[in-house]
């Protein structure tokens, strides 16, 4: 970090960012209920929830881009309200949409962001340097960004957001719209950024990248409703057992079950099925029984530990319930 930045405030409890009660209201629509949650120094939190959820609205509020209706948040120390300009000079964003400028080549466009962050002259050119080997685009500096894929667009953007080296960067479905070699790249330089000392949030609905983050919160219709390391979540909230389902037709099974009207939740992973159930030493013969006597070949029936999308579907569904009350 250079020395201009070392007036950030002091910041004792090793937090990031802190958010309670964060609400805010579009006229009688409530976008973020009551929403709460932290995030130490240093860690990959990630950020949960469908399209609508309060994902972004979320984000908005953090970087201070939107004003709460109520609650607060502090990010590395400033109130996201009071302090939002000093704030944004030290946090870097990349929205899905990615900020870049296709009419300017890889290296305008990091000498366009560098300015706007106020980088110049060697930190600039050592930045560069940096980003450029870090995204892969050495010796591409010159090439038009419209012309590179979507998987390279994705690094650059990355670039651009952290060419101010923010403490923290805030990752809005970064990787929607790029192929799963380009998510898996992409992922290997959070990690390195993580390493590096950078608390980065991100917003996913990559159920297997939100596996790899150190915290979640899941995010239904504005509300809280899980939050954890992965592993607790899977424990904590999951809302009964899992049982998969092999058989040679699950588009033909998944009505047939959903018809016995005794599962928490009937949905397909792929090729298999996957049951919720309360009470699976009665249902695994039952599913099998069912299946049989409609002509299904049925490879196997077994419970297994719950996936986070699992819970995250139990939990969304719980929370509906709850919600709808």
């Amino acid at each position: 970090m250079d020395k201009q930045q070392t007036t950030t405030p002091t910041n004792h409890n090793g937090l990031a960012i802190e958010v309670n009660g964060l609400t805010k209201k579009f006229g009688d629509f409530t976008a973020v209920n009551q929403v709460s949650f932290t995030v130490p120094r240093g860690e990959i939190f990630g950020f949960l929830g469908p399209n609508g959820a309060g994902k972004t609205t979320t984000i908005r509020m953090l970087l201070g881009l939107l004003t709460p209706t109520s609650g607060t948040a502090n990010v590395i120390g400033y109130d996201v309200v009071k302090e939002s300009e000093r704030l944004r000079k030290r946090i870097g964003y990349m929205s899905q949409k990615f900020s870049l400028y296709n009419d300017l080549t890889v290296e305008e466009n990091l000498n366009f962001y560098g300015g706007v962050y106020g980088v110049r002259g060697r930190k600039l050119r050592e930045r560069k340097k940096y980003i450029l080997a870090m995204a892969g685009l050495t010796g591409r500096e010159r090439e038009l960004t419209k012309n590179l894929s979507g998987g390279w667009k994705q690094r650059l953007a990355l670039g651009v957001a952290i060419i101010h080296e923010p403490e923290v960067l805030f990752l809005d479905e970064p990787t929607a719209g790029v192929d799963p070699i380009s998510r898996r790249a992409f992922w290997e330089l959070i990690y390195e950024l993580a390493e590096q000392g950078t608390t980065i949030l991100v917003t996913t609905h990559y159920m297997d990248e939100a596996e790899h983050c150190q915290n979640l919160v899941f995010i239904q219709r504005g509300n809280l409703v899980a939050k954890g390391p992965p592993e607790v979540i899977k424990v904590e909230q999951m809302h009964g057992d899992v049982v998969e389902i092999d058989c040679d037709d699950a588009s033909q099974a998944v009505p047939l079950l959903r018809d016995l009207n005794v599962f928490e939740e009937v949905a397909l992973y792929g090729a298999l099925i996957h049951v919720v159930t309360n009470n699976p030493a009665e249902h695994i013969p039952l599913i099998e029984k069912t299946l049989t006597e409609h002509g299904l070949t049925v490879t196997s029936v077994e419970r297994i530990a719950p996936s986070l999308e699992d819970v995250f579907i139990s939990s969304a569904r719980e929370a509906e319930k709850t919600m709808g009350r």
